[in-house]
Parts: structure tokens; sequence; C-alpha cells
């Protein structure tokens, strides 16, 4: 059997803007972008060599609860992880594009890691894992 997290639903408020700020702040690459009817769009992100990995579904708010959650879709904690092969160079190129770092990095037994806030405030953690 093989099964695989192939998207994850993210809460957004408007597409365009989310559509820029992760192909402009964090230089995902913009995989889909599907008009599905006047109000909703299939939009699909992912992360430059993250062809197996999971892809962000960008999806927009259409109430009032789903509105309440984005920014908040982890309550507070870190709500994904960005994993890079090179930690030194992409944080210096998020910081800067202007993503906002909560943190300073922190070199931890299992690699250097730092968070981050989205545009949106979820928070993130850049990191880069010591070899096994």
């Amino acid at each position: 059997m093989s099964l695989a997290v192939a998207n994850v639903a993210f809460l957004v408020k408007d597409y365009d803007e989310a559509i820029a700020w992760f192909t402009d702040a964090l230089g995902f690459t913009l995989v889909a972008d599907e008009r599905l009817s006047p109000e909703k769009r299939w939009v699909l992100v992912m992360p430059p060599g993250g062809r197996n990995g999971a892809r962000l579904l960008l999806a927009r708010a259409a109430n009032d609860e789903q509105s309440s959650a984005i920014g908040r879709q982890a309550g507070g904690r870190v709500f994904l992880f960005l994993e890079t092969d090179d930690f030194t160079r992409d944080h210096a190129a998020f910081t800067a594009r202007g993503v906002r770092f909560v943190e300073p990095p922190r070199h931890e037994p299992y690699g250097s890691v730092a968070v981050f806030e989205d545009l949106y405030g979820n928070r993130w953690d850049l990191v880069e894992r010591k070899p096994a």
C-alpha cells in the first residue's frame, strides 16, 4: 500500500494576495489556479523542489466561522514545517523578502530552526535537519 498527503487546505482571505505572498516571499510555485465557480477557485502552491511533498490548497474562507480561523489554523502553535537543504541561504532570502521571523535561528540536536509567520499570522518552522 502507498499513501501520501497530497494537499493541505490553507484558509485565506483572498486568493490573489495569498498567491502573491507565497510566490514572492517564499518562492513557491503556483501549480494550479482554476475557476470552479464565480466565488471559488482551485489554487495550489508548492515549495521549490517540493515535487513529492504536500502542496497547499489555498481555500478562500466562505463564512464567518472559516474567516475566524484564518491565521490561527493551529491555535497559535507552529502549523507547518518547511524543510530546507540550506537553512542559512533560505533564512537570509526570506528575511530579505520581508518574511517576519518571530525568533532568532537556533541550533537544536536535530538541526537548525527558526519560527516565522505567514501573511495571516500562522506560525511555521523553517528547518534544516541534520543527517541521521
